[in-house]
């Protein structure tokens, strides 16, 4: 390895011993006989001191540095109270690994306003920046810590497939590919193969998935490649199992965050207060009342971000289901009672982060809704095959993890919380 210590392993035990460090030169300054620069590694900062007089070659080469260079230093570590950490390296070897051009795209450490675009467009540079980087370690241990809360419930880690013949699983556009001469879909969820899985024994699995969806949004709030928990369970009561499984992985993740990652919420200024359990429930038929108190909305009508922002003004609450919808608002596989669909949304602050429902597992229901649809049932053959043989009453949820990440750390725009965000107007980096 190229180094003996991360700044974040050293402390008083390393004093007086030769030690190697390697990261990023953050900041160097020069003060003629002597020299100063602040190296970033995972962890952390630390200072390299330089001595113009101890080795003239290599305090050349050193104060030659430009920011952001990837460098390895070696040299005796020394107590010094007045910088960082309480020590500092004294160098006596540096290899330059990495000599980065200048002038910076964008700074790192500079306190200049730099648009999003820009941002974007340097992604590797702006997620060396502390705030960034804190997003992205709050984002890891999400998904570490619903899926330990999963796996604690029993679900099966899968994987499904991403590339499909079967066109939708909903009302979404989708992305058509040329697979070998036949046409081919991204898929929009795992939905249909976490439906399929249910008959064969599984019970539960849960998967972290992408999602591919082929429409023209230019919002905060959309991208069109996006991540998600994704879980389907058997043998269940009703869509009030799937609620429970939802509300107590969001409490759990949530929970272990806030002892977990307090330096990293700190950074970001956020100390989220979220609600006990069980979640607040909305019937549909109330957000109807609620909402053409102020604006035109009709039974049936779909709830967009326009609702659903009016709505977080008139619920007492930050994170809430919405229960009952029509069944003509909710896909297929929905389960039908009378008029309505056993089918949930998961409401934080105005925005829609999870959407779920106990599915039809009745083969000749299902074949029936399809056909009312007016669902080209060939297009489903293998779908509809699995519920043919034995499939227990199931249901399951998509849980959005950049809109939680948005709702949860406050932040304005959702391509924050995915390293490279793809939307209608972005292909790259």
């Amino acid at each position: 390895m190229l180094r003996s210590h991360y700044s974040s392993e050293i402390g008083e035990k390393d004093y007086e011993k030769n030690i190697t460090i390697a990261g990023w030169v953050e900041d160097i300054r020069n003060l003629g006989g002597i020299a100063f620069a602040v190296l970033r590694d995972k962890y952390g900062r630390m200072q390299i001191t330089a001595i113009k007089k101890n080795d003239e070659q290599l305090f050349k080469k050193f104060v030659s540095l430009t920011r952001e260079s990837v460098i390895m230093a070696e040299g005796k570590c020394q107590k010094n109270e007045k910088v960082i950490n309480g020590w500092e390296l004294l160098l006596d070897k540096m290899e330059i690994l990495s000599m980065a051009a200048a002038p910076l795209p964008m700074g790192v450490v500079d306190k200049v306003n730099v648009d999003f675009d820009t941002r974007l467009d340097n992604r590797v540079i702006d997620l060396r920046k502390d705030e960034n980087k804190a997003i992205f370690e709050i984002r890891d241990a999400f998904i570490k810590y619903a899926s330990e809360y999963l796996e604690k419930k029993g679900f099966l880690n899968v994987h499904t497939p991403k590339i499909t013949a079967m066109s939708s699983e909903g009302g979404t556009e989708v992305f058509k590919i040329n697979y070998f001469g036949k046409i081919a879909y991204l898929v929009q969820s795992p939905q249909l193969y976490k439906q399929m899985l249910m008959a064969t024994g599984f019970d539960r699995v849960y998967e972290i998935a992408w999602y591919f969806r082929a429409e023209e949004h230019d919002t905060t709030r959309h991208l069109n490649e996006s991540t998600a928990v994704d879980i389907e369970m058997a043998f269940i009561d009703s869509e009030k199992d799937v609620m429970k499984i939802a509300e107590e992985m969001t409490d759990y993740a949530v929970e272990r965050i806030l002892d977990e990652n307090s330096k990293q919420l700190d950074l970001l200024h956020v100390s989220p207060d979220m609600p006990s359990l069980p979640y607040k429930r909305i019937r549909y038929d109330e957000v109807v009342e609620i909402l053409q108190k102020e604006m035109d909305f009709k039974w049936g009508d779909d709830i967009g971000t326009d609702e659903e922002n009016l709505l977080s003004k008139n619920v007492d609450e930050k994170i809430y289901f919405i229960v009952d919808f029509p069944l003509e608002a909710k896909p297929f596989y929905a389960m039908p009672r009378g008029k309505y669909a056993r089918a949930f949304d998961l409401e934080f602050n105005g925005m829609e982060i999870s959407s779920g429902a106990q599915r039809i597992h009745d083969y000749k229901m299902l074949l029936k809704r399809m056909e009312e649809l007016e669902i080209n049932t060939k297009n489903f053959e293998e779908y509809l095959n699995a519920f043919r043989y034995g499939m227990p009453p199931h249901g399951g949820f998509g849980y959005g993890i950049e809109r939680f990440l948005m709702r949860f750390l406050n932040l304005k725009n959702i391509r924050e919380c995915i390293l490279f965000p793809r939307d209608r107007k972005r292909l790259v980096p």
